[in-house]
């Protein structure tokens, strides 16, 4: 029997029939955790299938629902995930969605126990860009800087619905005066995934820059962060493309 017999012949039996080693939870229990596929992972959490269809099956249509991507795939409703399979229940959609938050919430944890300094772009997509990345609607945030590039706060300026938000240039500074911050950055997210400025963005981002030289409060530079297209987080920075 080929390899694609073999693996046809499989998915047509319940998971406990088939050998040990291709079970997710023995596999694991074997070979350890990174050895397991992303649809392995997600088949424990859904623990069985439903009719008609294993719970590798099932975690591989979750998956194909969210293009392979697990970033996608958590950005995703409860009733977004049943749309996988009519089969699929509530309890099987919470179960993961939350361990899917559980991850989100891991990176937030690890980025914010280290001490935060900020020497350009990047740095400043890694500190700010899980908090904002994956919204429903735009939000935008300033991130307070001392002479060591170090962040001293990070606030939440604004938020708004999916394409514009306000943004009250007096918040911006009263915060920076307050803290004693010399520098600022500022980011906002796009949720439909396009990281192009628009005029609005590039006309607020001039009105930054000018009212923080009045203040010698120089701006290092404006994020735009989003999900791209093919379910990976990126940015586009003002500073980067010479608009700053």
């Amino acid at each position: 029997m080929n390899e694609d017999n073999a693996n046809a012949t499989r998915a047509n039996l319940p998971i406990n029939l088939w050998a040990e080693e291709d079970r997710p939870r023995e596999k694991m229990l074997s070979q350890g955790k990174k050895s397991l596929t992303d649809s392995e992972l997600i088949a424990i959490l859904l623990r069985t299938g439903v009719t008609g269809t294993s719970a590798i099956d099932l975690a591989k249509q979750l998956l194909q629902l969210s293009n392979n991507s697990l970033t996608e795939l958590s950005r995703m409703e409860i009733n977004d995930l049943k749309k996988a399979h009519k089969g699929l229940g509530m309890a099987k959609a919470v179960t993961v969605l939350a361990a899917l938050e559980l991850g989100n919430r891991m990176m937030r944890e690890a980025r914010e126990v280290k001490e935060d300094i900020v020497h350009g772009s990047e740095d400043l997509f890694h500190y700010i860009g899980p908090t904002i990345w994956d919204l429903p609607n735009e939000e935008f945030w300033a991130i307070y800087l001392n002479q060591r590039n170090k962040v001293v706060r990070r606030l939440r300026i604004g938020s708004g619905g999916l394409t514009q938000t306000t943004v009250d240039l007096r918040i911006i500074f009263r915060e920076a005066l307050q803290y004693n911050a010399v520098a600022i950055a500022v980011a906002h997210n796009h949720p439909s995934g396009s990281l192009a400025p628009s005029s609005v963005d590039k006309d607020l981002t001039r009105r930054i820059e000018q009212a923080g030289k009045i203040l010698s409060i120089k701006l290092v530079d404006h994020l735009i962060v989003g999900i791209l297209p093919e379910g990976q987080p990126g940015y586009y920075s003002f500073t980067e493309h010479g608009l700053l």
